[in-house]
């Protein structure tokens, strides 16, 4: 006889990663192509020495560095193994069984994963044009409703909801719900056209703000996320983190990483022209590809996204399909977007 499995989890679908293939262009994970930031590469070759010790558990020095970065109170801040660990601690919490989360769909693909390890009930609210439908959100607000999951830009679709749009939103929802505005692509998207949630609602209690070093700071292999919140709201979410999760070279490479705002602001910039590139191209070939706020573009395929997703396989080029829905194509090195282009004007 097997054990007893919460029946939430029995038939809950895992996460599913993009492919490594060696030698095809990666375009499916959305990660920075650029390799280490030089001032993390120089840190890394000196932090080996201290991995038979246990991390920091509490990321002192990570903390530190990024209230200075942000320029905020330390207990505003708490870490994880990247946002999507950070993602598991808010809901864990905030959310007991039968507590309702809310998020559009389709968006990022662990929020419902997530939510049924931490006993919660996801609540899908259909995207609207490929985007974000904040009224019908707040519509699917009910007394059972613990978080709001708002990805901002939305993941993956690429776009993103305004400022004035968000603070109605807000401002709407009830004050004992926790509304979470994961920013994992901030650095990619034009700030006149995408607020920045930590200034819009820094001093709003009942707002999160998710951030990560896995895209723009070039550290999807070391895993370090992080939130800036109210902080009765951090110190409680502290308390679910996994024990010494983030491991020293992480930390280390992460504070090295905020120094480096210059060369993570000139990659952003190039990643966007690339991405801005293909759009157009992608438009010129006749595909429907909404305007990308992040460092990827989102081609919605419907029925014919799987196929479309291995024909680029076959042609060296991994992409993310989202079967009946549609591909995101993360934006990479130009010879490496070329290929994919090349692809996309065959397939059509």
């Amino acid at each position: 006889m097997v054990p007893r499995i919460r029946p939430s989890l029995i038939g809950l679908p895992s996460y599913v990663a993009g492919r490594k293939i060696p030698g095809a262009a990666l375009l499916a994970s959305n990660e920075c192509p650029y390799g280490l930031l030089p001032a993390v590469a120089a840190r890394l070759a000196g932090t080996t020495a201290a991995a038979f010790r246990y991390p920091d558990m509490t990321c002192g020095a990570l903390v530190d560095a990024l209230a200075a970065h942000h320029g905020v109170a330390a207990d505003r801040i708490a870490v994880g193994a990247g946002s999507t660990e950070v993602c598991g601690q808010l809901l864990h919490a905030v959310v007991g069984p039968g507590d309702e989360v809310i998020f559009g769909w389709r968006s990022f693909e662990a929020y419902p994963l997530l939510t049924a390890v931490a006993g919660g009930t996801a609540v899908r609210v259909p995207l609207r044009r490929d985007t974000l439908d904040l009224d019908a959100m707040l519509a699917a607000v009910t007394p059972r409703t613990r978080l709001v999951f708002v990805c901002n830009p939305n993941n993956p679709t690429g776009t993103a909801v305004g400022a004035d749009d968000l603070r109605r939103f807000v401002a709407a929802v009830p004050d004992d719900v926790l509304v979470v505005v994961d920013e994992a692509y901030r650095e990619y998207a034009d700030p006149a056209l995408v607020p920045d949630a930590v200034d819009l609602f820094g001093e709003r209690p009942n707002v999160v703000v998710l951030r990560t070093f896995s895209k723009a700071y070039a550290l999807a292999g070391l895993r370090v996320g992080y939130c800036l919140g109210a902080p009765e709201v951090i110190r409680q979410v502290r308390k679910t983190q996994t024990p010494f999760s983030v491991a020293t070279i992480a930390q280390e490479a992460a504070v090295a990483a905020l120094g480096e705002v210059v060369e993570v602001t000139r990659r952003a910039r190039r990643t966007v022209a690339e991405r801005d590139r293909m759009t157009s191209r992608l438009r010129e070939l006749g595909y429907d590809v909404p305007s990308s706020q992040a460092n990827f573009v989102w081609l919605p395929l419907g029925p014919d996204s799987a196929g479309f997703a291995d024909q680029c396989l076959a042609g060296g080029v991994v992409t993310r399909p989202f079967p009946g829905e549609g591909v995101r194509v993360t934006v990479g090195l130009a010879d490496e977007n070329d290929r994919f282009l090349d692809l996309a004007e065959k397939l059509r």
